[in-house]
């Protein structure tokens, strides 16, 4: 795994009208972003997915199969994954005195949860770093770990005593672990939403160690409570979501992007056009029958696409704290959502007395790659990453009031690109890709086939197999990993195939596929994003 080669992007200012070709052949249109006069109840309409590129770039990372997006033809059967709780949580829990409050009807709430916030692992000292708000939006506060799992809170200088970083009343905050800032000085950005005379505004900070923020550098026009920020590097823009209010919809987001974060932070209502809302496929609550509305929208690059953690409000019981959840949206294109799994991706809990009985929210940055055996409930055969960390709050509620009672952080897990596979059963069958393109030489796959076999030949536009890449010729796979080398025999590489439409044809019994990507060396490197990092990339 590493971060994309910039030669692999096409950079774009936010104002460009010029045509803009994307690192997967997608063409965005001159007007950009697209300007939608009402949202409505139907699902997003996505263009490249109704038309995609002749001839797809797959330089840019691992590719992932949630889509039809590189599916010509198959026979496999495709399956969504949900993550799946840490046993143990919550990992941090409110246990300092300034990190107590009060929420609604003046009920207790201490807390100590991530509201998008950020949770990241930083390269440089080697360590998991999440911020967090503390006292039911009263700070923001950090705290590091070695692992992921076991949290440290520091004593820091900005509020002597404590780990407070960030001090005043908020909502929501976003905080970035920029690794491609040049200036020392920005490397972490705070997005944070707090109160003005005017309504919320988004205030922009800068620092160089996530910790001392000094002054805002810029603050925005007027937004709802809930607007966060996060950076797409595909195109590097940074994207305020932000929170809005429709007719028939309720909380819903606006978008907004500019290459500079702090200019970005100014802008004309024409702008920020409408963007996203919750649609008719969310699901009702039984027990409530109200309209679902998008409550948050968060993102991250991951691999080779935007991964959408998108909160959804499913109305609010008299009785218990909101039950938000989590659900996945992927985009290829940076503002259209595919979103075909409407199942919770990270649940909220129906049972009183959890700690995420209510408003279980996302974390910026999105998931974490643990790539290593960084604790005893995370390992791999391979010795590579094999889960994906999310990161999310949950508030334990009060009976029967509306109030959040203890807010926690908690700790969500998947197989690494594990959103979704492509399933064989006994009988063999088959995906064959569309027309792609690639520069690297070595095939990799993630596939779950312990007690199967996997093989793979190569196809020109014509589907004739190129020799020697043929099904025959490969050496069979029968493993569980997620990062697994492809070869044929009497070929040492992909090479031959290389810069030249050609379409792979994978072939798979009692087994999961979940994505495939060329290297340009044999450690398997994607050259894709890793959303918030993690050891050993």
């Amino acid at each position: 795994m590493g971060l994309a080669m910039s030669a692999f992007l096409f950079v774009a200012a936010s104002d460009c009208c010029a045509e803009q070709r994307l690192y997967n052949g997608i063409i965005l249109p001159d007007e950009w972003p697209p300007k939608t006069e009402q949202l409505t109840r139907e699902p997003m309409r996505v263009p490249y997915l109704e038309s995609p590129a002749a001839v797809i770039p797959i330089d840019v990372g691992r590719q992932l199969f949630v889509d039809e997006f590189l599916i010509e033809k198959t026979t496999l059967k495709r399956t969504f994954h949900q993550a799946q709780y840490y046993p143990k949580n919550p990992v941090l829990k409110p246990d300092k005195p300034w990190e107590t409050g009060t929420s609604s009807g003046g009920h207790p709430a201490p807390t100590a949860m991530v509201f998008s916030d950020g949770v990241w692992y930083d390269p440089e000292d080697k360590l998991f770093k999440m911020w967090y708000m503390a006292g039911y939006t009263l700070a923001t506060c950090y705290a590091t770990s070695k692992d992921g799992i076991t949290w440290q809170k520091p004593t820091l200088d900005v509020k002597p005593g404590t780990n407070v970083v960030h001090q005043g009343q908020r909502d929501s905050a976003t905080v970035w672990l920029d690794l491609e800032e040049k200036n020392p000085a920005k490397r972490f950005k705070l997005f944070v939403t707090q109160s003005t005379p005017q309504g919320w505004a988004i205030f922009v900070h800068l620092s160089p160690d996530g910790i001392h923020w000094g002054e805002p550098a810029a603050a925005s026009a007027p937004v709802g409570d809930r607007t966060t920020v996060f950076y797409n590097p595909f195109r590097k823009v940074w994207v305020y979501s932000i929170r809005c209010s429709e007719p028939g919809l309720g909380r819903a987001r606006r978008y907004r992007e500019h290459a500079d974060p702090v200019a970005g932070a100014h802008w004309r209502t024409d702008e920020a056009p409408l963007w996203v809302g919750a649609d008719r496929l969310d699901p009702p609550r039984p027990d409530l029958m109200v309209t679902p509305q998008l409550y948050n929208l968060d993102a991250a690059a991951y691999e080779s696409l935007l991964l959408g953690l998108f909160t959804i409000w499913p109305g609010q019981p008299n009785d218990r704290a909101k039950p938000n959840y989590v659900c996945l949206g992927f985009s290829r294109d940076g503002f259209h959502w595919h979103r075909p799994d409407r199942r919770p991706f990270i649940s909220v809990s129906e049972n009183y007395g959890d700690w995420n009985w209510g408003n279980v929210q996302s974390a910026g940055g999105g998931g974490l790659v643990v790539a290593r055996a960084s604790s005893p409930w995370v390992h791999g055969q391979d010795g590579r990453a094999t889960k994906l960390y999310f990161y999310v709050s949950g508030r334990a509620g009060v009976s029967g009031s509306s109030a959040s009672g203890v807010c926690s952080t908690g700790l969500a897990t998947i197989r690494r690109d594990g959103f979704a596979s492509m399933d064989a059963g006994k009988a063999e069958a088959t995906l064959t890709t569309r027309c792609v393109r690639f520069d690297g030489k070595y095939l990799f796959v993630n596939i779950d086939a312990d007690d199967g076999q996997f093989r793979e030949e190569v196809l020109d536009e014509s589907d004739q197999v190129i020799a020697p890449f043929s099904r025959d010729n490969c050496v069979p796979i029968s493993a569980d990993k997620t990062l697994q080398l492809v070869r044929w025999k009497d070929a040492s590489d992909l090479a031959a195939a290389a810069d030249k439409p050609v379409k792979f044809r994978f072939y798979l019994r009692n087994g999961q596929l979940y994505a495939f990507w060329v290297s340009p060396d044999r450690s398997g490197a994607s050259c894709g994003y890793a959303a918030a990092g993690g050891p050993g990339l």
